[in-house]
């Protein structure tokens, strides 16, 4: 039983995300950024309450726009998932930014900026073997 209620859970988050995804998108709040996508839809076991991870590329302002626009519009989108899924209990919405997209943009620059640094270490170093190798060569000629 508890297993079934677990692949339950899933599948209504996943709904949910889903829908929320749609939702967002044909809203016309401007307070909420286009650039708005939903991670992930974390409901409780009873059905009651949800928290809804998003997240927003854009500067701070545009975030905390957003999160304005979705706390305010928390009713009019509990309404329209209660149209689109067929529950017993629409859940009540939490918005929580989540900026693990952000994140890993982020960590993914940063291991360019490291490799194509280490690649210019490489280089210079290579130079330098090359030169050094060279100047031995040019010593070991005039020494014979």
């Amino acid at each position: 039983m508890q297993r079934r209620n677990k692949n339950r859970t899933g599948r209504i988050n996943e709904a949910i995300k889903e829908e929320m995804a749609l939702i967002l998108r044909d809203m016309k709040d401007p307070r909420i950024d286009m650039m708005t996508s939903v991670v992930k839809a974390d409901t409780s076991r009873d059905l009651k309450y949800c928290k809804v991870y998003y997240s927003v590329l854009g500067d701070a302002d545009k975030k905390e726009e957003t999160k304005e626009g979705l706390q305010s519009a928390a009713g009019f989108i509990r309404k329209q998932l209660a149209e689109r899924l067929n529950l017993r209990v629409t859940p009540e919405l939490t918005f929580i930014e989540d900026d693990s997209i952000e994140y890993s943009v982020y960590l993914e620059e940063r291991i360019k900026q490291i490799h194509s640094e280490d690649e210019e270490k490489a280089l210079k170093a290579g130079r330098r073997l090359d030169q050094d190798s060279e100047d031995q060569g040019l010593s070991d000629q005039e020494v014979h």
